[in-house]
């Protein structure tokens, strides 16, 4: 048995030495070790034997197991070796080889949306005015007329922020720019009707207003804004940080930074405790505030009915103002467009049925108030629309979730090239 032995295992090594290939030695693997190899087959043997005979028998025939698993490792590890050796060798890199041509980047759709909103308002004479993603609880909640138990101001619907006192650099700033990458910065300016003509450029609060605003921080009065006459001084609960759940807060910090004429709309990142199929916890709104001493519903509907006809490129989209309610308007109203769903497939246009777009309405007494401006002698309207809902509308996008998984064939596809300028002679967009 002893000389069976040592004959089987100078077999099995010498097999294992001939492997050309790593598929070869891992058949002679199975061959010897695997459930019906020869080497197993020995192991399943010392079930008949006597006890003694089984002890002696085992150690033996673990050592010829063991001898030849440890010959095809040794053999797997050169046989490795010698593979990625031939592969260093038969790749080459051919330095004289021309430069393989990059593909040409695309604009995420989110980006042009944002672009062909502000052009399209920039030709009704709009400004952009931008604010922090990082706000209080007052700028976000209660100067929007917002209740204290509205259900927006919970925590699982609204991100809050650690330590109620926290601030930041730029918290109470807002600025005024003239848009994005393509839009033309006149168009963007106020025209004679068209808001305050002294913000040109990119610009913080700034000049006696910021000076005023720092004055009261550093007196120990805290966050506080003008009602016309007097401060209003926030709670404590009204000091939380949170990430804002809309842009309109925006508007509030224009008002308090700027007088009446002002037309402005503000784009922009928000977030929400939010996720499914249809929600994301972060996205994107447009918001736009109009003030002046005559401005009526009148002008609020023209003003809509003439951008969804040129964002959506239908000259005779019809568009209906239905009754309905929001905090920080009166009245209000929410905007549906006509469409047709026949065939499971949406067409815009005068079909016969309709689609819920966006929120609007005249602004609220008190929401001017907070804002710093005399309800009485002041009038104006707001608007809300989300950015990627209008996305998908436009561009036949079916999934939310799909602007956010960074997949660079869906870019392709839906993404833009960087000379494509929105503008109202060549079309808001394609």
């Amino acid at each position: 048995m002893t000389e069976d032995l040592g004959g089987l295992t100078k077999k099995w090594q010498a097999a294992v030495a001939a492997a050309a290939s790593v598929e070869a030695l891992e058949a002679i693997r199975v061959e010897a070790l695997g459930k019906k190899g020869e080497i197993t087959g020995l192991m399943k043997r010392l079930a008949g034997m006597t006890p003694d005979e089984r002890k002696a028998a085992g150690q033996r025939f673990n050592q010829v197991k063991d001898a030849v698993a440890a010959a095809i490792e040794a053999r797997k590890g050169l046989l490795g070796e010698a593979a990625i050796d031939a592969r260093l060798a038969s790749e080459k890199l051919d330095m004289t080889l021309p430069v393989a041509a990059s593909r040409e980047g695309r604009l995420h759709p989110i980006s042009q949306t944002i672009d062909e909103i502000i052009t399209i308002f920039g030709e009704m004479g709009f400004k952009v005015a931008e604010g922090p993603d990082i706000e209080d609880d007052f700028h976000n909640f209660t100067a929007l007329n917002i209740p204290p138990d509205h259900p927006a101001r919970q925590m699982h619907d609204t991100f809050y922020l650690g330590g109620a006192d926290a601030s930041r650099p730029g918290s109470d700033s807002v600025g005024a720019s003239d848009g994005s990458r393509h839009t033309n910065p006149a168009a963007l300016g106020a025209g004679k009707d068209g808001g305050d003509s002294s913000r040109a450029g990119s610009a913080g609060v700034g000049g006696a207003a910021g000076a005023a605003s720092a004055s009261r921080t550093a007196a120990g009065e805290g966050p506080s804004t003008r009602l016309y006459g007097k401060a209003a001084t926030p709670t404590d609960l009204e000091g939380r940080r949170l990430l804002r759940t809309h842009t309109s807060p925006v508007q509030i910090r224009y008002m308090q930074a700027h007088k009446p004429p002002m037309r402005v709309i503000a784009p922009g990142r928000t977030y929400r405790c939010d996720s499914d199929m249809t929600h994301t916890p972060m996205f994107h709104q447009v918001e736009g505030l109009v003030l002046d001493e005559t401005t009526h519903m009148g002008h609020l509907k023209g003003c809509l009915t003439e951008f969804c006809r040129a964002f959506f490129g239908v000259a005779d989209l019809p568009l209906r103002f239905r009754p309905s309610f929001f905090p920080f308007t009166e009245p209000s109203a929410e905007v549906d467009i006509g469409c047709s769903r026949k065939g499971g497939e949406l067409k815009l246009g005068n079909y016969g049925d309709w689609l819920e777009i966006l929120g609007c309405g005249m602004v609220h007494p008190k929401v001017l108030e907070m804002g710093g401006i005399d309800p009485t002698r002041y009038q104006g309207f707001a608007f809300g629309m989300g950015i990627e809902r209008i996305a998908m509308l436009k561009y036949g996008i079916p999934d939310l979730r799909t602007f956010f998984e960074a997949d660079q064939r869906w870019l392709a596809h839906y993404g833009f090239a960087p000379l494509e300028v929105p503008s109202l002679v060549q079309g808001a967009g394609r």
